[in-house]
């Protein structure tokens, strides 16, 4: 698909400058933007991938090719890919924003790639990004004005001044019907545009209204900082529509995805390896303020699995390094339940959950106002985690001084310790919940471990079955040949001439041997001269999608020597791939001679003989060749 687009919108864009943005684009900096990356030696880099939940971080970046390539899911590509997987973008789009980054006038001609001819409409994403950044210029213009004094006030006593309204782009949307939509008009933004990015609404008239009125507003940004949407608190008591009012859904706003804060927040998150989930825009605010930074908040929807999954990459909560995930829900009993649910959702994290809750039952903006910052760093510094929250409150349900009331309370809360995700913990827990309900162990062991369907509650998994041998590593040709292929896509300046010399032939695997046609195809890597674009060339002329994802995933492999490859290591991979040939075809050959009978067949035992004497000569040349080792 991504090949049969490049060579349609090639008609489009030059191409000349598709590879410009290639060459030019720094894909971990594209990439950083949405996943956060460690080393994983060898210059690459590594993340959990966005595209499919994983415990252990498989998604590998090259910054020296420009490519990336998941070893869990398979995807891999150039940053014009990871933008139309990671965003949803078409060809146009991903393009398109990436040379605007990179500061590339792109050049478009018709259909016969001849004539040139002016810039087209850009992609849709792009243009209704551009509405929104437009819209929140128009609602933080508006904030000053005398109409507007409802929503300074409001800020006010929240504790925002006029620095902190600016940080965070807070606007009003002006007591005017049509206001902002007439204004968008006038900077070129189409009727359709503007209904579709939620900005503007039809009336019954058949003519445009503005979505927003009289209200404070708070731009919506994705994790690249894009505004994608709008909050909008009511301030007049007179206005009948909810308390907040969100976006509704649109081509580049879900609510499902979003996280306020996430752009501010991101990079502390990543540091600090924490990250604090708190209910509004006003308490990610007073949060960040008071040096918190790592705040987020959903915007209009409940935290769930789509919202755990950005976390996630962004924290690297990973085996290697799992983070700390913290709620600050309310002490009410909407707020218990909010705990609660996202107690369910514990085991997709691999680091360890947390509540923070005010002893006053505050939300951090009250509690800034009421106790200032430093109140606001203790009500996270003192978290505890939430499944002692989700057991205590479970527990506190039922009359304890009864023994209806304490199996009853055993058997609502064993299922919370089951799910415990660190097993080893589990035993502990057993305990504290035997004690508190003053219950014997056994029981308490007993009701935990049919919860858990046959899970033991004393930290050692089940017995099970027997599964399949788990599949052998490559072999060691299987090894050479991809090394030489890793060889002619990371390394082609260095490796392609003696790289081009051998022949698919002596590729036994037949993907691997499917990879070298298409190196043949691209134009040999004598030729090339590396990065996304080679890679891309050769992932185009694939035969086949396990070829094309073949050469993903060797584009970003680590080479099998330690520092920087040389010519003697180029030599050497590609004398020991032709000797597993060579010797191949010797063992071919004695099998031969052993059928011909030398007195009947007297000609063409002894062309068999000297063909055999040949190879031998060249494979202890190769051999001679191949010492040193890989």
């Amino acid at each position: 698909m991504y090949a049969e687009e490049v060579a349609v919108m090639a008609g489009r864009i030059r191409d000349e400058d598709i590879a410009l943005v290639r060459e030019r684009t720094s894909i971990a900096d594209v990439i950083s933007e949405v996943v956060t990356l460690k080393s994983a030696g060898g210059g690459n880099l590594k993340g959990l991938c966005p595209f499919h939940d994983e415990k252990s971080p498989s998604f590998n970046v090259s910054p020296a090719r420009n490519v990336f390539y998941c070893f869990g899911c398979g995807v891999g590509g150039d940053a014009i890919k990871f933008l139309m997987d990671a965003e949803h973008l078409g060809f146009i789009e991903s393009v398109e924003s990436l040379a605007a980054r990179a500061g590339i006038q792109l050049r478009y001609v018709e259909d016969d790639r001849s004539t040139p001819r002016a810039r087209p409409q850009q992609g849709q994403r792009q243009r209704l990004v551009a509405a929104h950044a437009a819209a929140v210029e128009f609602y933080r213009a508006q904030l000053t004005t005398a109409g507007a004094r409802p929503a300074r006030e409001f800020l006010a006593r929240r504790g925002f001044d006029r620095a902190a309204a600016e940080r965070y782009g807070c606007g009003f949307a002006p007591d005017g019907w049509d206001l902002l939509t007439r204004h968008l008009r006038q900077q070129g933004f189409s009727h359709d545009e503007l209904v579709t990015g939620g900005l503007s609404r039809p009336a019954r008239s058949g003519s445009l209204i503005d979505r927003f009125r009289r209200r404070l507003m708070w731009p919506i940004r994705d994790i690249t900082g894009d505004v994608i949407g709008f909050g909008a608190r009511k301030l007049f008591d007179d206005d009948d529509g909810p308390k907040y009012l969100n976006t509704p859904e649109t081509p580049i706003y879900k609510k499902s995805h979003v996280l306020y804060g996430i752009d501010q927040a991101k990079r502390e998150i990543a540091k600090q390896g924490k990250v604090v989930v708190v209910e509004g825009y006003t308490d990610v605010m007073a949060c960040h303020l008071a040096d918190v930074p790592t705040a987020v908040a959903t915007c209009g929807t409940a935290f769930g699995g789509d919202h755990i999954s950005v976390l996630r990459r962004v924290l690297f909560d990973s085996d290697e390094r799992a983070g700390e995930i913290i709620f600050t829900f309310d002490g009410d009993a909407a707020g218990q339940k909010a705990a609660l649910r996202a107690f369910e959702d514990d085991q997709r994290f691999v680091g360890r959950t947390f509540i923070a809750v005010s002893p006053d039952n505050m939300d951090p903006c009250d509690l800034r106002l009421a106790k200032g910052d430093l109140a606001v760093r203790d009500l996270v510094a003192r978290r505890e985690p939430l499944v002692d929250f989700a057991l205590r409150h479970v527990i506190n349900r039922f009359d304890l001084d009864t023994v209806d009331g304490r199996v009853e309370a055993m058997r609502r809360a064993a299922p919370l310790v089951a799910k415990i995700k660190d097993r080893e913990k589990r035993p502990e827990y057993v305990r504290k919940l035997a004690g508190d309900l003053g219950m014997e162990i056994e029981p308490v062991q007993r009701a935990v471990l049919t919860a858990g369907n046959g899970q033991p509650a004393n930290g050692r998994p089940a017995p099970t079955r027997p599964g399949p041998a788990t599949p052998a590593v490559d072999s060691p040709r299987s090894m050479v040949e991809r090394e030489a292929l890793k060889l002619a896509l990371q390394e082609p300046v260095l490796a392609g001439p003696m790289f081009d010399a051998v022949e698919a032939g002596d590729y036994q695997h037949p993907v691997h041997a499917a990879v070298r046609v298409a190196v043949a195809e691209a134009g040999g890597a004598a030729g090339a001269t590396g990065g996304a674009v080679w890679i891309e060339r050769v992932r185009d002329a694939c035969a086949g999608l396990a070829a094309q994802a073949l050469v993903g995933e060797l584009a970003v492999e680590p080479l099998r020597i330690d520092g920087e490859p040389d010519p003697r290591y180029v030599s050497v991979t590609m004398a020991r791939l032709q000797w597993s040939s060579v010797t191949g075809r010797i063992r071919d050959l004695k099998s031969k001679i052993q059928r011909v009978n030398p007195v009947s067949n007297k000609d063409e035992y002894f062309a068999l003989f000297g063909e055999l004497l040949s190879l031998e000569q060249h494979a202890r040349a190769l051999r001679e060749q191949a010492a040193g080792g890989l």
